[in-house]
């Protein structure tokens, strides 16, 4: 989805905004700093004491570094200011990312004195440790139930039910939205978590594979839908969507966020031979997914359980296709969509759309054949370490 991909959901990325910016750092800024007086963001150019700056929140701000502004580094990951070290104005470097608390003024700029900085070598250090544990020690499934008072959580993966256990370590993340991306997940807690839920976790398997002992859960609720585009309106990002499974027209937003693809022609047939019982289907559909659309890999983006692995399912090979827009599209095309909608009054919202999946319908013209589940596989929650 990791553009976005679909949970692919490849490493726990751990980014100064969930790292710096928690109360336990933020709590020794100076003590004049209002919230106002505190920008976060990612360094793009630095001039001397002047630093310009990229916020998260989409700005662009102009800093300027006060001679007597303290500046320390943290390593990724850290909340406590007490490991952090004294370093230069001149160590900052464009990409870093960077905390500053000071004073803003009338016409925009600010003036910094005190600036949190992480590396952006570190934090791609630390991605990378992370991206591999998830590799390691990644699973995930749809919920079946919750426990709340046993702290457990049961999935199905791949068609066997697996206990998740919890401890008051546990770090609970939860998806809502238009986006899979782990980064755009809000801290979460076990109460959260619903049957039908799909997640990913990280932790240590018990040597049956039964339980998991969970370091890391990440949830969230999706639906499925497919069928036919009734209305399509690419300027506004809407579509209207014929669902063969219920029989009624859904109006579905499709976002920067969402990631739209197109199944090639070639690996469609085989799906849909595969999705008939045809054992030359099912055998080569792994293959054609790698050969037919390999252009799509070029997104940067991690599938699920790794792209074009030999029997994953549909999700797992999303990342192979080739990408596509909305205005690609038009009314009569088939699709299958993976959707947000947090509850009833929210609206549906495309988290991927993969389309030319016309073949596969017919194979299954009861809706029997999703996206779902996209992350049953091992890897990580996400691709946001490719951007």
């Amino acid at each position: 989805m990791l553009k976005k991909s679909i949970f692919p959901i490849c490493a726990l990325v751990v980014s100064l905004a969930s790292s710096i910016a928690k109360p336990a750092a933020l709590a020794q800024a100076p003590a004049s700093a209002s919230p106002a007086g505190r920008q976060l963001g990612t360094v793009k150019a630095i001039s001397g004491s002047t630093v310009t700056l990229a916020t998260d929140l989409g700005a662009q701000v102009t800093v300027t570094v006060a001679d007597e502004a303290k500046i320390l580094q943290l390593a990724p990951g850290s909340t406590d200011l007490k490991s952090a070290q004294p370093i230069a104005l001149g160590d900052i470097a464009v990409g870093d990312r960077v905390l500053v608390a000071g004073k803003a003024a009338a016409d925009g700029s600010f003036t910094a004195l005190r600036v949190i900085l992480m590396k952006s070598s570190d934090i791609a250090q630390k991605r990378q440790a992370e991206q591999g544990d998830w590799q390691r020690r990644g699973s995930g499934g749809l919920v079946s139930s919750v426990d709340a008072l046993a702290g457990t959580v049961s999935i199905t993966a791949s068609g066997k039910k697996i206990e998740l256990k919890t401890s008051p370590k546990t770090q609970f993340r939860r998806y809502s939205g238009d986006s899979v991306k782990f980064e755009d997940a809000k801290p979460g807690t076990l109460a959260q978590i619903q049957p039908g839920d799909q997640v990913r976790v990280l932790g240590d398997k018990s040597e049956d594979g039964s339980s998991i002992q969970a370091d890391v859960i990440v949830s969230g609720t999706f639906k499925n839908l497919s069928g036919t585009i009734a209305t399509i309106d690419a300027n506004a990002g809407v579509l209207t969507l014929k669902d063969l499974a219920t029989k009624k027209n859904v109006t579905v937003k499709v976002t920067s966020n969402s990631d739209v693809r197109k199944l090639p022609e070639r690996a469609a047939m085989m799906l849909a031979a595969r999705a008939r019982g045809g054992a030359a289907g099912g055998a080569g559909a792994g293959q054609g997914t790698g050969q037919g659309s390999g252009q799509g890999a070029g997104s940067g983006q991690a599938g699920p359980a790794g792209p074009g692995r030999q029997g994953g399912d549909l999700s797992q090979m999303l990342v192979r296709f080739p990408t596509a827009t909305l205005a690609d599209l038009k009314i009569g095309d088939a699709v299958m969509i993976v959707a947000s909608q947090p509850d009833a009054a929210s609206p549906v919202t495309a988290v991927t759309m993969l389309s030319g999946v016309e073949p596969l319908l017919a194979a299954a013209p009861n809706g029997g054949m999703t996206l779902s589940p996209w992350n049953v596989g091992g890897g990580a929650p996400d691709a946001g370490a490719a951007q």
